[in-house]
C-alpha cells in the first residue's frame, strides 16, 4: 500500500502523520488489494479539512470532512470512509472484472478561453491567425473500465464527484452518469 501524505498551509508533523496511518490500517482490512492511499489535509483560516481518496480493488472512494480540529477532521473523514466502505463492501467483494475488454484509457482535458476571445479587431485577428483561442491547463489520463449502469451509480456515490465517465459495458460506448438535484442520476448517451 502506497500511502501519500500532505499537507497545505500547515506544517505536518510525524505525530499526525503516524495517527493517520494507524486510522488507514483499519480501512485497509477490509480490501484484498490496496494499490494507494492520498490524504491532503488543509488549513483555511479556521477549518481545518481532511480529504482521503484511496484506490482498492478497482474502486475508487473519496471523502472529505472539516472541523474547527485537524485531529476531529482526521476521524470524521476516517468515519465517514469507513461508512462509505461498509455501505458497498457487499457489492465490492462480488464485483468481478470484466475479461472479455480491457479497461480502456481517455483523456481528460480542462480548456479554458483568454478573457478577450473574440472580441478582437479584425486587423489583429487577421495579423495573428496562429493565435490559439483556447488552451489546456489541465491533463489527466483515467483508466476507463467497462462497467455496467448499476455499477457506474455505486462509483459516482464512492466519488462523491458531479459526473462519471465510463464505458459501459452492455453497449460498449462511452457514456456519462451525473447526479441530478432531486437525488436522482442522469445519462448520456451517443445517439449514432
Amino acid at each position: 500500500m502506497k500511502v501519500s501524505i500532505s499537507g497545505r498551509h500547515m506544517e505536518m508533523t510525524d505525530a499526525l502523520k503516524a495517527y493517520i496511518e494507524n486510522g488507514l490500517q483499519k480501512i485497509k482490512a477490509h480490501f484484498d488489494k490496496v494499490i494507494d492511499v492520498d490524504v491532503v489535509l488543509d488549513v483555511e483560516k479556521h477549518r481545518h479539512i481532511a480529504e482521503i481518496n484511496l484506490h482498492a480493488n478497482g474502486v475508487r472512494i473519496h471523502s472529505r470532512e472539516a472541523s474547527s480540529d485537524m485531529y476531529a477532521s482526521v476521524d470524521a473523514v476516517l468515519a465517514k470512509m469507513e461508512k462509505q466502505i461498509r455501505k458497498y463492501k457487499g457489492r465490492i467483494n462480488r464485483h468481478q472484472p470484466r475479461t472479455i475488454r480491457e479497461a480502456q484509457s481517455y483523456g481528460h482535458r480542462i480548456i479554458s478561453m483568454p478573457p478577450d476571445n473574440g472580441d478582437s479587431d479584425a486587423e489583429e485577428l487577421e495579423s495573428n491567425e496562429e493565435e490559439i483561442l483556447h488552451h489546456v491547463v489541465a491533463h489527466e489520463k483515467v483508466a476507463m473500465k467497462p462497467m455496467t449502469v448499476e455499477e457506474a451509480v455505486m462509483q459516482l456515490e464512492l466519488l462523491d464527484e458531479p459526473f462519471l465517465v465510463f464505458s459501459n459495458a452492455n453497449t460498449s460506448q462511452v457514456n456519462v452518469l451525473y447526479a441530478r438535484d432531486d437525488n436522482k442520476y442522469g445519462l448520456i448517451e451517443p445517439d449514432f
